[in-house]
């Protein structure tokens, strides 16, 4: 039985979120899912499926945008279908904070503030810490505590954050979420291991 792939879920895809996720993907080793992009998203879930199926490394980097529509947007639904699908292993989840008017809340395991510390509560869009331990707000984030995932890394807006996750700069916010959900997930172990396997 072919090994599923192991994919990270980005609830943002705006064209920043889109130049930090590409970046990461390189500095990885991994694929983005460039049509992933959109604000809101366009692409749906089976059609992120079979592009994630013929991506050719591992991880695969996917993002969803709803653009600030209340309740299940397109974005949180081709979400939903790509984590729950039985070929796919999410490692993780990059939530990304926002204010939009409709924003709604999820819980997260850890955030990561503009600083790059880690912490227990919430943050803005600006990567502030907020007073809510392990919650925060989001336009993306609706059905993220429906999901079965090991991990749920909280940031401000990807990309952005007044230039301190500019992908001139390395994006070291989002990396840090990144390498973080790797790190959890046990995913370089895993990657290592295969690699052993090769060597004769």
């Amino acid at each position: 039985m072919p090994a599923k792939r192991k994919v990270i879920l980005v609830t943002d895809g705006d064209i920043y979120a889109a130049k930090a996720i590409e970046y990461a993907a390189r500095k990885t080793g991994g694929r983005c899912i460039s049509q992933s992009a959109g604000n809101p998203s366009v692409k749906t879930g089976p059609e992120l499926v079979t592009m994630i199926l013929q991506t050719p490394h591992d991880p695969v980097f996917v993002m969803f945008d709803d653009s600030g529509l209340q309740g299940e947007g397109p974005g949180e639904t081709a979400m939903k279908y790509v984590a729950m699908h039985p070929d796919i292993e999410v490692l993780g989840v990059i939530a990304v904070a926002s204010k939009t008017h409709y924003a709604e809340w999820t819980r997260v395991d850890v955030s990561i503030d503009a600083e790059g510390e880690l912490t227990e509560y919430g943050v803005d869009k600006h990567g502030v810490k907020e007073f809510d331990v392990k919650r925060m707000n989001g336009d993306t984030v609706y059905c993220l505590d429906q999901l079965d995932v090991p991990i749920i890394v909280g940031i401000g807006d990807i990309g952005k954050m007044n230039r301190k996750d500019d992908v001139e700069k390395g994006s070291p916010i989002t990396m840090k979420a990144v390498e973080l959900i790797l790190e959890r997930s046990g995913y370089h172990e895993c990657s290592k291991a295969r690699e052993d396997e090769r060597i004769p």
